[in-house]
């Protein structure tokens, strides 16, 4: 697993809600923090699936020293930069249950996890390798087995909770007539195509109008970029036309990259990730939350676990039941009036002549985008209370009066003795 080294005052951002500041030992000392990416990039996700208004890191990185002087073995998880205590708030400023957190973090692939304190507000959480502990140590860590919803008591929540019907749409689908289309009751959401390619000339035909319309019947979207990068450079290349194109408009849903290009899975898993990282991390740094689309094959053969857990996922496959085994926002089951993909027997979308994708999301991304401020959107902040300004303490009339108030309380002293 590969482990990050960065100096003791490293504030670089390592993903759009840590920094590497956040997880440096507390022993005080000046010395390097060491820190894997799967971490942060599991603890986004956590994140994201939680809809957190913050998450602080109460304990990442130790040294062995500060490791053994606070009841470690000063060879934990946490000495290899693999381990962070955590604890979690939600959209109301309150600490998340520590129960809720587990669970999730089970979901989410997360090898250690475990409750900490008897308040369930601080979980200790992990990607250690090799095999997995599932703990509670308020009533001893051998009482959690294999699963911390049974251990807790907890309904599993299924894929039909919550879901919103949505519909992803381009050029092909010529000119929308969008208010029909949403009163079909199939468009909750829509996914724009913005364009293709490197050029700032290939943005999609029906972009700008697909957008304003949306907007106009508020309509919550998302936009997507289909990519032919062949580099990782390439990739940075593509990314930047992309936001160019959206540049001023704002999106509820994430803004992705769409992969499908056979000559890019040709390259292998290793090329193929660093292409698709290098174009979402680019939309990363500029305030956008980024995500990937790609079908489940190609998900599960030809990108690392590292960018399937780092970037929310929008999975394709046409089928009754997505198989994809690793977390995803949205699911894109079927393509309406095709005589091949065409699943639910769904011949036509109103107000859309041919074929058009239909998608199912399980995520709430416009609370998520809006409470972090992405996608063209400004952060909201919880309001804090002022704290109260001290009573001043009256100035003594004279030194005479002064003199008075101490034999008064010396007085009152003996008097108690």
């Amino acid at each position: 697993m590969p482990v990050n080294h960065y100096d003791y005052n490293d504030s670089t951002q390592l993903s759009p809600h840590f920094n590497a500041r956040e997880f440096r030992c507390s022993c005080g000392k000046s010395h390097e923090t060491l820190l894997a990416s799967e971490l942060f990039d599991k603890l986004e996700q956590l994140y994201s699936t939680l809809n957190c208004s913050k998450i602080i890191v109460t304990s990442g990185y130790r040294c062995p020293e500060h490791d053994k002087a606070v009841g470690g073995t000063s060879s934990g998880q946490h000495t290899k930069g693999t381990a962070a205590d955590v604890c979690c708030y939600g959209q109301d400023g309150q600490p998340i249950s520590s129960k809720t957190i587990c669970c999730k973090a089970q979901d989410l692939g997360f090898t250690g996890i475990a409750n900490i304190t008897s308040s369930y507000q601080y979980t200790h959480l992990d990607v250690r390798t090799g095999y997995r502990w599932l703990g509670d140590e308020v009533k001893g860590n051998g009482t959690v087995t294999d699963d911390f919803y049974k251990y807790f008591d907890v309904k599993k929540a299924t894929e039909t909770t919550s879901v919103l019907k949505g519909i992803d749409v381009s050029y092909c689908q010529n000119e929308v007539d969008w208010d029909t289309a949403k009163a079909s009751g199939l468009v909750d959401f829509a996914i724009l195509r913005a364009g293709y390619g490197k050029e700032a000339n290939q943005v999609d035909t029906q972009f700008n109008r697909n957008y304003a319309a949306c907007k106009r019947l508020s309509i919550p979207c998302g936009a997507y970029w289909f990519s032919y990068a062949m580099s990782a450079d390439e990739a940075k290349r593509e990314a930047q036309v992309f936001l160019q194109t959206i540049k001023g408009k704002s999106f509820e849903y994430p803004v992705y990259m769409d992969l499908e290009n056979e000559k890019q899975f040709a390259l292998g898993k290793a090329a193929c990730s660093a292409i698709v990282d290098a174009f979402l991390n680019t939309l990363e740094q500029a305030g956008y939350f980024a995500g990937l689309y790609c079908s489940t094959y190609y998900l599960d053969n030809y990108l690392s676990d590292s960018i399937k857990s780092r970037y929310t996922v929008w999975c394709a496959q046409y089928a009754s039941k997505c198989t994809y085994q690793n977390p995803y926002g949205i699911w894109q089951y079927n393509v309406a009036g095709s005589t091949e993909h065409d699943i639910i027997g769904q011949k036509s979308i109103s107000g859309i002549v041919g074929e058009c994708d239909m998608d199912y999301c399980y995520t709430d991304y416009p609370s998520i985008i809006k409470a972090a401020g992405l996608n063209g959107f400004t952060k909201t902040t919880q309001p804090t209370e002022p704290e109260p300004e001290p009573t001043p303490t009256p100035e003594p009339d004279s030194e005479e009066s002064t003199l008075q108030q101490i034999l008064k309380h010396v007085a009152s002293l003996d008097e108690k003795l």
